[in-house]
């Protein structure tokens, strides 16, 4: 599978300062990378993209299953949608 990252999604992850936040970050994209059909598929405009919850925050990410890529999109606090 190829994983990739949009600039803006690195940004974010190395501007959090807090230790726990980002385990909880690492483990949820190894569970996506495991597995990349479990988040919440999305509708309208972020069609083709799914998320998944961490906290108060969501972890957009995109995945094609016929080329096999994984693209991980940003992460955005839940009030900013």
């Amino acid at each position: 599978m190829l994983i990739d990252y949009k600039k803006n999604f690195l940004k974010k992850i190395s501007k959090i300062k807090d230790n726990s936040f980002k385990d909880k970050i690492i483990k949820q994209a190894e569970k996506i990378i495991n597995s990349p059909e479990i988040g919440k598929p999305m509708r309208y405009d972020r069609r083709e993209t799914r998320e998944i919850y961490i906290m108060h925050y969501r972890l957009a990410y995109a995945y094609d299953k016929k080329k096999n890529k994984l693209i991980f999109l940003e992460i955005y606090h839940k009030d900013e949608q």
